[in-house]
């Protein structure tokens, strides 16, 4: 159990300003979607967020990474969505962004554009290339605070551990002297196997399920914190998702991709800035063990909600997943 407390909504937009929508679509051959993360509400790439990236495992096909690291800085949404469809969502997310900043690639610079992706095959069709890059303003002009987590936007088609997967969120409020943080995480989870599945400590399947499969598959972590951090703490901070992977049971296979991203909403970047040195503000680090330590705790709980509140679905060719409440009945399993 976590000595933090968690915020209202225990979710990531317990961060001010944050705010996450869905696209999902639901038919007999395809089970996807998108999910875009709002950083906050103003204009993203005219006041850019400090942020970070760590791969536990490369096993991916994400976008915007490079620059991430490079500049430290997040100028775009974060959308999720399935493998094949990272190019529609890129498009769709750059015609986002140039249409509100008339300036990108003509008076200025280029953009960023972050996608992030999972393997829905299973359950998907992903070859039809259902998902269309009008979507993701779609998600982007759904989002809200209070959204809906498990099988629904771009965690409709997901697995984890051998059951439906999807969409998570978790967040908890750290005191640091005499003002309160908050830190969030939001999940897509698509990886592990049923044997390895851990729930508060505890193993979830009573006995061997068979031949054992291959640990593959993937997560995208996205942390959120109101703390002033800079880039390399936020890169620590990312690090810390792995803690909360591992304690539901993972190992990180092979053929697993594991990506973090974190960021904070405490200090804007200008793009336009136009004085030559500029204060940015950022926590004594002697005191973010809470952070590392609450970071373990709200990813770890963010898998968990991914899979308490999935439904199970029939998909693509028949294939089926049931959720976990369906399993834990019929194995008649107590948390």
């Amino acid at each position: 159990m976590s000595r933090f407390k968690a915020g209202p909504l225990n979710n990531i937009c317990d961060i001010k300003g944050i705010k996450v929508g869905h696209v999902t679509i639901d038919t007999e051959n395809n089970k996807t979607g998108v999910t875009a993360i709002i950083p906050h509400e103003g204009n993203l790439f005219k006041e850019k967020l400090v942020c970070s990236s760590h791969v536990i495992n490369g096993f991916g096909k994400s976008t915007g990474l490079i620059q991430i690291d490079e500049l430290g800085q997040l100028e775009t949404p974060i959308v999720l969505t399935n493998t094949l469809s990272v190019g529609d969502c890129y498009r769709g997310l750059l015609e986002y962004m140039l249409e509100d900043n008339e300036d990108i690639g003509d008076t200025t610079g280029t953009v960023n554009p972050v996608i992030c992706e999972c393997n829905d095959g299973y359950l998907n069709d992903i070859r039809s290339f259902a998902v269309k890059k009008e979507m993701v303003r779609e998600a982007i002009e759904n989002a809200k605070g209070d959204f809906e987590q498990g099988d629904i936007g771009a965690g409709k088609g997901m697995s984890c551990y051998g059951l439906k997967g999807g969409i998570g969120s978790s967040s908890r409020i750290i005191e640091v002297g005499n003002k309160s943080y908050n830190i969030g995480a939001l999940v897509l989870t698509n990886f592990g196997r049923i044997e390895d599945l851990t729930i508060a400590g505890k193993k979830i399947a009573c006995e061997k399920e068979g031949e054992l499969e291959e640990d593959k598959g993937s997560i995208i972590v996205i942390i959120a914190t109101d703390c002033p951090m800079s880039s390399r703490q936020l890169k620590r901070i990312a690090k810390r998702s792995s803690i909360g992977i591992h304690r539901t049971g993972s190992f990180t296979g092979n053929g697993s991709g594991e990506i973090a991203i974190a960021f904070s909403t405490a200090n804007r970047i200008k793009h336009y800035e136009e004085e030559k040195i500029v204060n940015i503000s950022m926590m004594n680090e002697n005191h973010i063990n809470d952070f590392f330590e609450a970071t373990g705790d709200i990813v770890e709980e963010a898998i968990v909600n991914s899979l308490k509140y999935a439904k199970g679905v029939l998909g693509y060719k028949s294939h089926k997943r049931v959720s976990l409440e369906e399993y834990l009945r019929e194995n008649n399993v107590s948390l």
